[in-house]
């Protein structure tokens, strides 16, 4: 039972993860190239955010840089499991990673910010047109490739790490973050949890209430998310987002197809915050507005400022 739940486990590993197709630059001997700073890189003019996909098989973790992030959104791939898209505006950590490949699903999410870099590890052949000429500056490793290094710690293709700064010369600030998010005192009402569970089919979240940090500890697939310098990872609001998830027109190598989540619409959320949860509903017009979140009565309604974490979860 043991030896063929390992072997399943596996099998979704590599499910979520087949569709990376891009490196770091090599040496004619295959070895890694040494980038020099600023090594074939032009900054990003404007004020972007950075959008960084990130690991989250469990030979991915710890992260690194996730606990800079402003947003962290959550969200489902082949397999039942999770990936990680962390959001940047107003701290660049020197380091961020492992970074994975992207999906068509972060193409919709993206679009609320004004020409955001994505750094990503690949994506699948057909997928990569639309990348390309989507409204966003994709940076992967072929194009930037001063930006990535191939940490030592840990095998491939769990061991690829982005250096921001390669990317953006300076974080752009919170008025980047055009999320629709609303910070301030609570709403009224909520109730008292002090936990909180989300499943995917193959990964799973909690969030416990710390009284002492005011924060929210994470975990995952039942163990503490701590960052790479053992920092605990500790969002100040997590929202529990209801979309739908349906099949898109893309598979990954072994057949399995790539969910795609729907997060422009309408539905159901519930908003966690100071140890209280509130019912709310979520509302994104189009592809180019933030998510508004407001409670029954239609006030806004407020995260807690400090880290978000949005939980991407199929609608019942």
């Amino acid at each position: 039972m043991a030896v063929a739940l390992l072997a399943a486990t596996a099998t979704a590993a590599l499910a979520a993860g087949c569709t990376d197709h891009h490196g770091p630059a090599q040496d004619g001997r295959g070895r890694q190239q040494t980038p020099t700073p600023g090594q074939s890189q032009q900054l990003v003019s404007g004020t972007p955010v950075l959008a960084v996909k990130i690991d989250n098989a469990p030979a991915a973790r710890p992260q690194t840089g996730l606990d800079s992030a402003d947003v962290v959104y959550a969200e489902q791939v082949e397999g039942g499991l999770s990936r990680l898209m962390a959001v940047y505006a107003t701290t660049l950590p020197k380091v961020v990673g492992p970074v994975r490949s992207a999906r068509e699903s972060d193409l919709e999410l993206l679009r609320q910010f004004h020409n955001p870099t994505l750094a990503f590890s690949g994506a699948q052949h057909k997928l990569l047109p639309l990348i390309n000429s989507a409204p966003l500056q994709a940076e992967p490793p072929a194009k930037a490739s001063g930006a990535y290094f191939r940490g030592t710690d840990r095998p491939a293709p769990h061991n690829l790490y982005l250096r921001p700064a390669r990317l953006l010369a300076s974080p752009p600030g919170a008025k980047a973050l055009t999320t629709g998010f609303r910070f301030g005192s609570a709403p009224a009402g909520g109730k008292p949890e002090n936990r909180r569970t989300i499943r995917y089919p193959a990964a799973g979240f909690a969030f416990t209430w710390s009284a002492n940090l005011h924060r929210y500890l994470v975990a995952m697939d039942g163990t503490p998310t701590r960052t790479a310098d053992g920092k605990p990872v500790a969002p100040a609001t997590v929202v529990v987002q209801y979309v739908k998830v349906r099949q898109s027109a893309f598979h990954d190598v072994l057949g399995n197809n790539t969910p795609y989540t729907e997060t422009v619409g309408s539905g159901k959320a519930q908003v966690l915050r100071d140890g209280r949860v509130y019912d709310v509903n979520w509302q994104r017009r189009k592809a180019t507005d933030g998510t508004q979140f407001t409670t029954k009565d239609g006030k806004p309604a407020n995260f807690a400022k400090g880290q978000v974490w949005v939980v991407l979860a199929k609608a019942p």
